[in-house]
């Protein structure tokens, strides 16, 4: 009882405080702009909550730098992965009234779901998923380069993402599993993920322009564009991208003047105005940590932030003393910080139209340094000194890279034997294909050039506007291989450090070839007096030898075909003076058959 006492008196004092202090405006904008100036930010806007009271709502800069259009506390931005704390927040509901169970196994509701291994089948929790400990690595371009709207084909992929520890061994941030967390919510209550964030927040907390897709937000006309910035100095506008099926983890558009009333959720043990929409126990219990983020102290700079841990999709840690929840968001061209101290009763929203910005955090940080009264850390020199490293560190990346080139040598293979459909059951299938004597990846939703590195290697760039971006450099080799006949029969790629590269297995391009070209080759083929029978059957070549299956043959030129389910396996036909041949290329020899 008297520890009790203490804490609230405690809690009381603290409330004191906060509310006899008095946030300077004028001092706290100029703070913010002088931040804004640093990191090159075109425009963002700032929300900060007291209690159940928006105290502070403005937005600085532009939301479109080119129409000189100013960013207001109304602008609509894209949040990212700050619409993760949304999507177990529906669980919590689910928790409090169908009898869902944060212990429970995710197969419980949604049996399709495999993982890679009986160990993960077995004893991931929905908690596991939660709090990003369930071995997993990010497996992030599997959404991001082969997007789909269908979330049960994207969740199918799991199965096929290899884990890199022990389940509860290691925190690794993981968006498929949140993706899993919206479809259980989606199977419990027989309505979309994206209705039900609608109807359960964004009608309560009268949140009336914010939404869950790009196709939305253009409906509305203050919106903000996005931009990226180039060499630590030019910001260039960015198309939205719409992250379709792995919307859980990252979809929703929002103001900082409706995000407000979110963060006032919080603060008010689940209720807004005089509505409960979040059950009370599940607020008490979501506020806590979960798995610790990496070593105790992220910054021996500042050794009094520390305990860094998440939770229930928020980043827990101490700050200057003071309890602090948050998280933050990326996607292209966004970024944005939520934020709450629930000790303090004060929360900060910042939401930017910069791609990977650190404003969002140091602007946050600066406001509560302001408005706790806390010892004040210089943000903007502190971003200066850190940026001069990172250019640094940028530069001397590049100087490396040109090291590792080994310079004078040439693709084994012509460019155009490299082309083909390259497919991994956890990613998808992208196509490489030879245009102007080049060689592109193309991804379903990027297409991009490939650049000859050395040997076998190539640098993939983006394109942008129909032009290579050489300042775009996707920081991933594409390292192709060849199988025992020489011939180019995968693709590997490093897209995890956690994880040895991943290999895309090539399928050569299929050509159409006329039926009366097939039909010319059709026949029987002697070869050392067995004779070999080809015949066309629905618009296909088939090839039959004798005491094995039927074979069916894929063009990949006009007289060249590989054989279906065989690797290394191809037939290619050539006239010659003594009649058409068919000779069998495979990894044991090669073979030629005459057309009798």
């Amino acid at each position: 009882m008297k520890t009790k006492l203490l804490t609230l008196l405690f809690l009381l004092c603290s409330s004191l405080v906060i509310a006899q202090a008095k946030l300077d405006e004028k001092k706290l904008n100029e703070k913010l702009e002088a931040l804004q100036k640093a990191t090159s930010t075109v425009g963002f806007s700032v929300a900060i909550v007291q209690g159940n009271e928006l105290i502070y709502a403005k937005g600085f800069g532009f939301r479109d730098m080119e129409n000189k259009t100013p960013a207001d506390e109304n602008t609509l931005y894209a949040i990212g992965s700050s619409s993760k704390a949304f999507t177990v927040a529906l669980l919590g509901i689910m928790e409090d009234e169908e009898g869902l169970k944060f212990t429970d196994s995710p197969r419980k509701y949604l049996p399709e779901l495999e993982f890679y291994n009986n160990e993960l089948n077995d004893q991931v929790t929905i908690l596991d998923m939660i709090s990003h400990r369930t071995g997993l690595p990010r497996h992030d371009l599997s959404w991001y380069l082969f997007p789909t709207f269908d979330k049960d084909s994207l969740l199918a992929r799991v199965k096929y993402q290899e884990p890199f520890t022990g389940i509860r061994e290691q925190w690794y941030y993981n968006n498929f599993m949140y993706l899993a967390q919206g479809l259980i919510t989606e199977k419990i209550t027989n309505k979309s993920w994206e209705d039900n964030i609608k109807a359960r927040f964004f009608l309560p907390l009268q949140m009336a322009t914010s939404n869950t897709s790009i196709d939305e937000l253009k409906t509305h006309q203050n919106i903000s564009k996005g931009y990226v910035l180039k060499n630590f100095e030019t910001n260039t506008v960015t198309p939205y991208y719409d992250i379709a099926a792995i919307s859980p983890a990252g979809s929703i558009n929002s103001s900082v003047k409706e995000m407000a009333n979110w963060v006032k959720l919080w603060l008010n043990k689940g209720k807004f105005n005089d509505t409960q929409v979040l059950p009370e126990a599940y607020v008490e219990k979501a506020i806590n940590p979960l798995m610790l983020v990496g070593g105790g102290i992220a910054d021996k700079q500042f050794p009094d932030q520390h305990l860094n841990s998440y939770g229930y999709a928020w980043f827990t840690s101490s700050y200057k003393g003071h309890y602090r929840l948050e998280h933050g968001g990326n996607i292209d061209g966004f970024s944005a910080n939520v934020s709450f101290f629930p000790a303090d009763s004060v929360g900060i929203v910042i939401l930017t139209n910069q791609d990977g910005s650190s404003l969002p955090t140091l602007a946050r940080n600066a406001i509560t340094d302001e408005l706790l009264g806390l010892e004040k850390t210089d943000w903007e020199a502190y971003y200066i000194e850190k940026l001069g490293k990172a250019k640094e560190q940028q530069q001397k990346s590049k100087e490396e890279e040109k090291a590792n080139t080994v310079s004078n040598t040439q693709p084994s293979h012509t460019l155009a034997e490299y082309t083909g459909k390259y497919h991994h059951p956890g990613y998808g299938t992208f196509r490489i294909i030879f245009e102007s004597d080049s060689l592109w990846a193309q991804f379903p939703r990027e297409k991009m050039y490939l650049g000859h590195k050395h040997y076998d290697i190539f640098m993939p760039y983006f394109v942008k506007d129909g032009r290579v971006d050489p300042e775009s450099e996707f920081p991933l080799n594409f390292n192709f291989q060849t199988n025992d006949m020489g011939d180019i029969s995968a693709l590997k790629i490093k897209v995890e450090p956690t994880l040895d590269p991943i290999s895309f297995t090539r399928s050569p391009e299929e050509v159409e070839v006329a039926e009366e070209k097939l039909e010319s080759l059709a026949g029987g083929y002697d070869l050392s007096g067995t004779e070999l029978k080809v015949s066309v059957q629905e618009k296909q070549l088939r090839l039959l030898v004798p005491g094995q299956p039927e074979y069916t043959l894929i063009p990949t030129g006009e007289n060249e075909f590989a054989i279906k389910g065989l690797s290394g396996f191809k037939v290619r036909f050539e006239e010659k003076s003594e009649g058409l041949k068919m000779i069998l290329i495979q990894p044991n020899g090669t073979f030629t058959a005459t057309k009798k």
